[in-house]
């Protein structure tokens, strides 16, 4: 009897728990729809401030803006971060031209980060097209000297998650024109990563690794588009030849902030929990999913609570990263600094896969804790979320140690994603408000449940 009479009571108990957090979920999401102010705070973001490249007046004024709001939401503490970062300008607007037979025809293309300058009169030399860095390694020094090497490796359309086409594509942006340079090409065309077919250029950061400076070569992006034709043009006509030219240079690095706000645990305040986004964007449009958004939806997380007077057991801290695009230097510099304090991070959630509809999460923990937080689901499943799965949390994170941490990367459907990422399109009105909020609910009810 003493038995049966001890399980009752554990049911009822569970069955209280559930029930509580059902309605608290509920207060969540309510707050988000009703009250929320990240789709404000991304207005201004995004159309009063505007592309907040590491180092530009943007990024300094995105810094104050977002430290001014989270003091009016009455934190315990909201401060800055020193970290030095790279200064990179694109200078004037890039162009490019297929010269076939005589026949000039123009292309879209912009710069990639980190690239030196054209000379001024820009370049022109024939193209070689590859599909991979191992296809470029095989053709040799012979094949490739002088010449402009084009890689037009396509996404590949039957993911249906689209970072994993992304990730498949993404190495010969990344280290295209380091590897060309070994074999004496003059510079590199590389197709935007993305599935559509626009004539949207995107850019994002490339990389020189070690060579020595007198081996760097000018780096660009052309549009799916363009790819699509120079492809075309040179099946043609193998000797055609490709001009383009850019202005852009790398100064000297600056001082710039990471923004910090946080609330204080009501039980275990040394125990933090961390949730964050990067204030960084690239310089060709607003930035608003990549990572406006994600910058917006951590500061509602802190706006429900406080809306809903929720004390947390744990220190929640909100932190606006600055330098993912081309550095990374701004989680770097925040678990320096977490280490230096002793900082006891338990939990870490990142939103940087834009502003779209929320499906769920990705984790970066052991299977006991993953099996833990699977059991939240059936909370989530009258919102729509439904992905719990093992995977890559986010960048700014990537950093960040502690003995028993989980860090976490929010999960909105990624079909429309890589139309916006890094291109000149990504702009305040490609981003549907309850869209926006629904993922700010989301970070916050998990934020929630972990607390607990």
């Amino acid at each position: 009897m003493k038995y049966l009479f001890s399980l009752i009571l554990l049911v009822a108990t569970v069955t209280y728990s559930q029930s509580q957090d059902e309605k608290m979920l509920r207060q969540i999401y309510s707050a988000a729809l009703t009250q929320g102010k990240c789709y404000a705070w991304l207005d201004d973001l995004s159309n009063k401030i505007g592309s907040r490249l590491s180092g530009s007046e943007g990024a300094e004024k995105g810094v104050q803006y977002t430290k001014a709001q989270l003091e009016t939401l009455g934190l315990d503490r909201v401060y800055l971060q020193e970290v030095m970062v790279p200064h990179w300008v694109r200078g004037e607007k890039e162009s490019a031209y297929i010269l076939n037979n005589g026949k000039k025809t123009m292309v879209p293309i912009c710069a990639l980060g980190s690239s030196i300058a054209t000379p001024k009169k820009g370049l022109t030399a024939e193209v070689i097209e590859v599909k991979s860095l191992k296809e470029l390694a095989e053709l040799g020094q012979d094949k490739i000297a002088g010449k402009i090497v084009f890689f037009n490796r396509p996404f590949e359309p039957e993911n249906i998650e689209t970072f994993q086409s992304y990730g498949k594509a993404v190495d010969q942006r990344y280290a295209g024109a380091r590897e060309a340079s070994k074999f004496g090409a003059v510079g590199t065309i590389v197709r935007s990563m993305t599935m559509r077919l626009d004539d949207f250029p995107h850019t994002g950061n490339q990389s020189y690794g070690d060579l020595p400076k007198d081996k760097y070569i000018p780096t660009a992006a052309i549009s799916t588009n363009g790819a699509e034709l120079l492809s075309r043009l040179l099946k043609e006509n193998p000797q055609l030849q490709f001009h383009f030219k850019q202005s852009c240079q790398q100064l000297p690095d600056v001082l710039s902030y990471n923004v910090v706000g946080e609330i204080k645990g009501s039980e275990h305040p040394e125990q933090i929990m961390v949730v964050g986004g990067h204030l960084d964007s690239w310089d060709l449009a607003d930035g608003s999913h990549d990572d406006g958004a994600g910058v917006v939806q951590s500061m509602e997380v802190l706006h429900i609570f406080k809306n809903l007077n929720y004390k947390p057991k744990n220190t929640i801290r909100v932190v606006l990263f600055m330098n993912e695009e081309n550095g990374g230097k701004g989680g770097t510099k925040y678990e320096e600094l977490s280490k230096a304090n002793n900082e006891n991070h338990i939990f870490a959630l990142e939103s940087d896969s834009g502003g779209f509809s929320p499906r769920g999460f990705s984790f970066e923990c052991d299977d006991e804790n993953l099996n833990k937080v699977t059991g939240f689901k059936s909370l989530f499943e009258p919102y729509l979320i439904h992905s719990f799965t093992k995977g890559h949390s986010g960048s700014d994170i990537e950093s960040l140690t502690g003995k028993n941490l989980i860090k976490v990367g929010l999960r909105p459907d990624s079909q429309r994603y890589f139309d916006y990422h890094h291109a000149a399109n990504d702009k305040f009105d490609a981003v549907n408000r309850r869209e926006l909020e629904l993922g700010a609910a989301a970070m916050a009810s998990l934020v929630y449940l972990m607390d607990k």
